[in-house]
């Protein structure tokens, strides 16, 4: 049956094949002018439904003709689109399966019934074979059916397309030699390190000689919904995937989920591949899980100073638990002379401080900052290491640069007590600064505000 035989007018769709519609399917707000023949050769379900019809048409011969075949498909899987690619597949009409529509498809195949043992070469088994030997060997297409599963649920629960998905995903992801394949350069892909069984097909890596173009899945990522993405996350760690992978794909999606979780995120164009996370206690979660996963030592080279204030930033206003903004104010700690001084002028969210920016906050950090210093130098004495001027050394200078430059710029905020500006200016210790005329121009700074302030 040619394409042009089918289409729609309004809300209704007609096949027109010369011979008039036998029955009338209603799938959403569409109505579907088709035939019974082609229908019940495909669809168990359809065929049930339709013989049932017949019969009661035989009880009471009354019933007009035009309603004798009108059926009502309520909660379709897919909506009324997909049902129109089934009711194409059952006329013999070719359709074109894509990691888009393979899940939809074999949901509805599951709705109507339209198994192996009722037709040859029926719908569920052309789209089983499909997710198998096409979806499930690339990690791309692997999101995007996953992605569309999270309108097809629990159906596609039950068939288990959702987690043959993740764990491509998590396989593919594993698989890689690298972390820079992570990231769009080309590698070498090698074979999984376990098979993926699709209704008994076996969904194996590709041949070690076979090159793969770049691919930024990543980003591909961030248009999962949060449970979803956790279910990814967990299955990436639990193939023990290298941790800085896992940081890469959380710093993607907290992007694109929280909104203005980095300044300068504010002013890029160009939409996220999904939309911000609508609630306050998703975004409070999604922290959650980012802080959760980061490693416990010092961050990789993905985990920016600017991220990691970001998310403090973040969790202050969200008002997220103590232990967890306690446990950011550390990471910075451990890196904050990549620091700069935009990033310590963080404004105060509590109703109980009249000052501009969260001196405390910075006070905790630069507290962090200091014991982790102390600790390093003390393994180095300990171990005698020779050599040039130690990292920790370069470090604490930095650092002291930027708290002068910190102290001059909230010099002029009215509110601040002269103990807590003293107590900024002794967090660090005497070496910290080879020269103090920074800190004496915060302090003259300081002292001239005062001096300004009415008695």
């Amino acid at each position: 049956m040619a394409d042009e035989k089918l289409g729609s007018r309004g809300q209704a769709w007609f096949c027109t094949t010369g011979l008039p519609s036998d029955v009338v399917i209603e799938v959403e707000r569409m109505s579907y002018h088709l035939h019974k023949f082609p229908l019940m050769s495909k669809s168990r379900k359809l065929h049930l439904l339709i013989t049932e019809h017949e019969k009661e048409e035989d009880d009471d011969g009354e019933i007009e003709e035009e309603e004798l075949h009108h059926i009502k498909l309520s909660d379709f899987p897919g909506g009324a689109e997909t049902f129109e690619a089934a009711a194409k597949f059952s006329y013999g009409v070719k359709i074109e399966l894509t990691a888009w529509t393979a899940a939809p498809l074999r949901c509805a195949a599951e709705y109507l019934e339209m198994t192996e043992d009722f037709s040859e070469d029926n719908l569920i088994s052309r789209t089983d074979r499909f997710i198998a030997q096409s979806v499930l060997r690339n990690i791309r297409d692997s999101i995007k059916t996953l992605k569309s599963c999270e309108n097809l649920m629990p159906l596609a629960e039950d068939l288990g397309i959702p987690q043959h998905c993740v764990d491509a995903i998590a396989a593919k992801a594993s698989a890689s030699p690298d972390l820079n394949s992570l990231f769009g350069w080309p590698i070498r892909e090698r074979t999984d390190p376990k098979a993926i069984l699709w209704n008994g097909i076996e969904v194996g890596g590709r041949r070690k000689s076979e090159i793969r173009q770049p691919e930024p899945w990543f980003e591909d990522l961030t248009m999962l919904s949060l449970p979803i993405y956790k279910r990814v996350i967990a299955a990436m760690k639990a193939r023990d995937l290298n941790p800085e992978a896992i940081e890469g794909s959380l710093i993607s999606y907290a992007k694109s989920s929280i909104p203005g979780l980095s300044r300068s995120s504010r002013k890029r164009a160009g939409a996220a591949a999904t939309p911000p996370l609508s609630s306050e206690t998703e975004q409070r979660e999604l922290l959650e899980i980012i802080i959760t996963n980061l490693t416990s030592e010092k961050s990789s080279s993905l985990i920016t100073t600017q991220f990691l204030f970001g998310l403090l930033r973040t969790a202050n206003i969200l008002r997220s638990p103590a232990a967890s903004r306690s446990a950011l104010e550390k990471k910075i700690g451990a890196q904050l002379e990549n620091a700069t001084l935009d990033d310590l002028l963080m404004p105060s969210y509590s109703y109980l401080v009249d000052m501009l920016y969260d001196v405390e906050c910075v006070d905790r950090i630069v507290g962090y900052f200091v014991e982790r210093q102390e600790g390093t130098s003390a393994i180095i004495h300990a171990e005698e290491v020779v050599g040039s001027p130690h990292s920790e050394n370069t470090a604490m200078i930095a650092v002291g640069k930027l708290m002068d430059g910190y102290l001059a710029e909230i010099a002029s905020d009215a509110n601040l007590k002269a103990d807590k500006f003293c107590d900024l200016a002794l967090s660090l210790p005497d070496h910290a600064r080879v020269y103090d005329d920074g800190l004496y121009r915060a302090t003259d700074l300081y002292l001239k505000m005062t001096d300004e302030m009415p008695q």
